[in-house]
């Protein structure tokens, strides 16, 4: 918990079945329990039966929780949205989920989720970009970064063609970390116990 009485709320977004591994990756190096509400959004087809909960839970060693409306989070649980429910943040860590299924929503809801996070968690938001195509959550992070949060993102290791890892550490705003998924969760667990740190 931050000192304001509120979680820290750490924000997680990818794309694609590298960002899935990715994902479930840095879930389950996370510390356990870890001290923060966690908010994952990954690219999917809104038309199909989504499994990311069962793939999340089984690999992370973490509560993987489908967010309803209005839902109050909860610290140490891992939330998704529904594939045309994008998950956002809203006031006093409730969940906000926005409806559509037009291609320029599902294609910005790294930056839908970032942004929130930014406006309604000021200075106890962590924003990490892991693996994906295209630069959904470049803009987001940058909120996150302007919102005095902590930015953080899986280093590409020269990854071809660029996608959201190099788009999100070139866009406007320094990133905190360029890293493995070992020296995320372990600035993280930092992050979320010590609050000088935001």
């Amino acid at each position: 918990m931050s000192e304001c009485g509120l979680p820290f709320i750490i924000a997680i977004g990818a794309s694609g079945g590298e960002g899935m591994t990715d994902t479930v990756t840095l879930l389950h190096l996370l510390p356990k329990p870890v001290h923060a509400v966690v908010l994952a959004v990954l690219h999917r087809p809104f038309d199909k039966i989504s499994h990311l909960r069962d793939i999340l839970a089984r690999g992370s060693g973490m509560p993987v929780v489908v967010a309803g409306d209005a839902e109050r989070f909860v610290p140490g649980t891992c939330y998704i949205g529904e594939p045309d429910g994008h998950l956002t943040l809203k006031t006093d860590a409730q969940a906000s989920l926005v409806t559509g299924q037009d291609d320029k929503l599902r294609n910005r809801t790294v930056d839908t989720l970032f942004n929130s996070v930014a406006a309604f968690s000021p200075g106890r938001a962590i924003g990490i970009i892991l693996s994906g195509s295209l630069d959904d959550g470049s803009r987001g992070l940058a909120a996150v970064h302007a919102a005095s949060g902590v930015t953080m993102v899986l280093d590409p290791r020269g990854k071809w063609p660029p996608g959201m890892q190099q788009n999100a550490i070139q866009h406007d705003g320094p990133v905190d970390l360029v890293g493995t998924a070992h020296m995320i969760a372990e600035m993280v667990g930092r992050v979320t116990t010590e609050a000088r740190y935001l």
